[in-house]
């Protein structure tokens, strides 16, 4: 299977890319290394002067005000030189950054982790637990704000029922989920393969929003992600989490940043509605849309459990927001759900931030992750640039 696939600028930036303030990271050829860049009109003008890490280049003041009036930015060439490869390609629009995420934070995505939870990750059962526990399950959680008087009723509810489960607890408990999804700069990218365990057998992707957090907790824009999922995996036990989701190529986040200027606020951003595309290449295809004002939990209520007092992050953090997508579309057979195949095509939108696209191999087909902090420390190093870093 190829390794990367080629795409057109076209299709994966916002659709009104000519107002946005759009920042991410490619390999240049030319540069012999990462560099932070800017999308201007299909061409891609290079940041290392100003910041030779995104890291950095996120923590300084009034970004997207000093990127607009910057005009004397070099260009490295041509959005589409770079998804072709001519000129380099794209990297994960992060490098330093902690890769967290919030899990159960939509209401249909809760209901689905208790039938994982019940079925001991066999998909199998989870038909018949659905059946049973979404009558309940669904209506009472519809709509709760995580952490209200109301949420504390319904847990009280549940509890008495017998149906009171771990994903509950996070999902409409005072304290959210927050855990590592990947080690800083081994996300993938728009374009490259994403990493099912050959262990599993039930997993899917997961569409989310995900915040540029800087180290004094700001938000200061987002881009879309795919948390790779093993539902199976995770369904066993909750202490596999880790192994459900740090994986080889397991965390594709990008094609750009988009920062907040303009008519992009984060009051838009609640709006958005991201939809899914899954395109086998045994003819399969399943789509999906997600609203984020079914978000249980506020964005800026993520950032603060993420980012306080207790626990900082120096270099800043991404977070993923959490997914409402729990597919349950049969694939292999009647009763058994979806469940990736290798060679799917996943396509994860919304106009305001774009278009992430991967295709699904094994992690151990996906290329090894190599480049890391030392790596990329010692490439700034030969570039001359690690005392701008």
């Amino acid at each position: 299977m190829q390794r990367r696939q080629s795409l057109e600028s076209v299709y994966i930036l916002p659709e009104d890319s000519s107002q946005a303030v759009l920042v991410g990271r490619v390999w240049s050829k030319a540069a012999g290394g990462p560099c932070p860049v800017i999308v201007r009109h299909g061409t891609l003008c290079d940041l290392t002067s100003i910041s030779p890490t995104a890291s950095g280049l996120f923590e300084l003041d009034d970004l997207a005000e000093r990127l607009v009036a910057d005009e004397s930015l070099p260009s490295l060439g041509a959005l589409d030189q770079f998804l072709s490869g001519e000129a380099g390609h794209l990297l994960a629009p992060i490098d330093l950054q902690a890769v967290k995420a919030a899990g159960v934070t939509f209401a249909d995505s809760m209901l689905e982790r208790v039938i994982e939870e019940q079925a001991k990750g066999d998909a199998g059962r989870a038909q018949a637990i659905r059946e049973k526990l979404a009558p309940v399950l669904g209506d009472s959680l519809r709509g709760l704000v995580a952490g209200s008087e109301q949420a504390a009723k319904v847990k009280a509810l549940l509890q008495d029922m017998g149906l009171w489960s771990q994903y509950l607890e996070v999902g409409i408990g005072p304290d959210a989920e927050i855990f590592t999804k990947a080690q800083p700069m081994s996300s993938v990218t728009c374009g490259d393969s994403v990493g099912i365990h050959p262990i599993s057998q039930w997993n899917n992707p997961e569409p989310e929003i995900v915040l540029a957090v800087r180290s004094d907790g700001k938000i200061i824009g987002a881009t879309l992600g795919n948390d790779v999922n093993l539902r199976d995996v995770e369904g066993r036990s909750a202490l596999l989490l880790g192994k459900a989701k740090d994986n080889n190529a397991s965390c594709s986040i990008g094609p750009f940043v988009r920062l907040f200027h303009g008519s992009f606020t984060m009051d838009v951003l609640r709006k958005v509605r991201v939809s899914l595309l899954v395109r086998g290449e045994d003819g399969f295809e399943m789509t999906g849309e997600s609203p984020m004002e079914a978000i249980s939990r506020a964005p800026e209520n993520l950032v603060a459990q993420l980012r306080n007092r207790n626990h900082q992050y120096p270099d800043g953090a991404v977070l993923f927001l959490g997914t409402m997508f729990a597919p349950v579309k049969d694939r292999r057979g009647a009763g058994l759900g979806f469940t990736h195949e290798v060679g799917d095509r996943v396509e994860i939108a919304t106009p305001t931030l774009g278009r992430l696209v991967n295709w699904v191999d094994r992690t151990d087909a996906c290329p090894e992750w190599t480049f890391g902090t030392r790596a990329l420390f010692r490439n700034l190093a030969q570039r001359g640039l690690l005392d701008k870093a």
